[in-house]
């Protein structure tokens, strides 16, 4: 979810998300509380109450600790689908590596390349789809990789490539989707592809993103992930982000659908 989308004082409403009704069969609305709006419950209540849609995805403040309980009295099933912390980091004052002979970044261009790259680094995230019986990983991963080919057929996916010595070709070791707007980048997607994770080298990935947002006079880079990402957190720590803003994310699933309901016989039967 954009930043943009996070801070501010924009009206809350429920708004319809046809992507992700199309990708997963069922209705789906998305209602988000930005951090700075000040909203009541009693807004987000009214919003709630007048959507028909088979599930909501509700963002909101994690400081309204008190939110969740209440959520429950609105006829629908509330499902916890954990939290997204956002991270922020002064352009500039990034602690770089130390450069590498062998390592590029150059922006991807080729879509076929930027879905293999997704599925390879993002094929096992644990985000908030899967907290929800309705939404399968398939589907979830489709939406990631859709995403990252938006970027990338905009002109916003950079790719960094191993150039050692012998290669006859360069070997793609991962991309990063952006979002470029006024005096901020966001950072949509990052990874590393799994056979060169824990090596260092995303920070090279971070320092090629960094750089991008100074050449065109960005001030800041902001990045966000499921809260249970400690791995990739620590990294964003080392190199000079710090968490600005965590938001919990809730479904709230219609009860009448019957595959819901059944999903969930099965799977408190084991049969899932």
């Amino acid at each position: 979810m954009a930043w943009c989308d996070v801070i501010g004082s924009r009206a809350v409403r429920a708004v319809e998300s046809p992507l992700e009704s199309a990708r997963f069969g069922c209705s789906v609305e998305r209602l988000t509380v930005p951090a700075e709006s000040g909203t009541p419950f009693s807004t987000v209540a009214e919003a709630l109450l007048g959507s028909a849609a088979d599930v909501v995805v509700l963002r909101y403040p994690a400081e309204h600790v008190d939110w969740f309980a209440k959520l429950t009295a609105f006829g629908r099933t509330a499902v916890f689908a954990d939290s997204l912390v956002y991270w922020r980091l002064r352009a500039g004052e990034g602690r770089e590596p130390a450069p590498s002979p062998d390592l590029r970044t150059s922006e991807l261009v080729d879509p076929t390349a930027v879905k293999a790259l997704v599925s390879d680094i993002f094929g096992a995230y644990g985000n908030h789809y899967l907290a929800n019986p309705l939404f399968d990983a398939a589907g979830a991963l489709a939406g990631y990789q859709e995403w990252a080919q938006r970027s990338c057929a905009e002109g916003r996916c950079l790719a960094l490539e191993d150039r050692g010595a012998g290669a006859e070709s360069p070997r793609v070791l991962g991309l990063a989707t952006l979002e470029e707007e006024g005096s901020r980048t966001e950072i949509l997607l990052a990874g590393v592809i799994s056979g060169s994770q824990g090596r260092g080298r995303y920070a090279h990935l971070l320092r090629a993103v960094e750089h991008r947002a100074l050449a065109r006079g960005a001030t800041e880079l902001v990045i966000s992930t499921q809260g249970h990402n400690t791995r990739v957190q620590r990294a964003w720590a080392r190199y000079g982000f710090e968490p600005v803003q965590t938001l919990l994310t809730v479904h709230l699933v219609r009860d009448r659908l019957p595959y819901a309901r059944e999903g969930r016989d099965r799977r408190i039967a084991g049969e899932e």
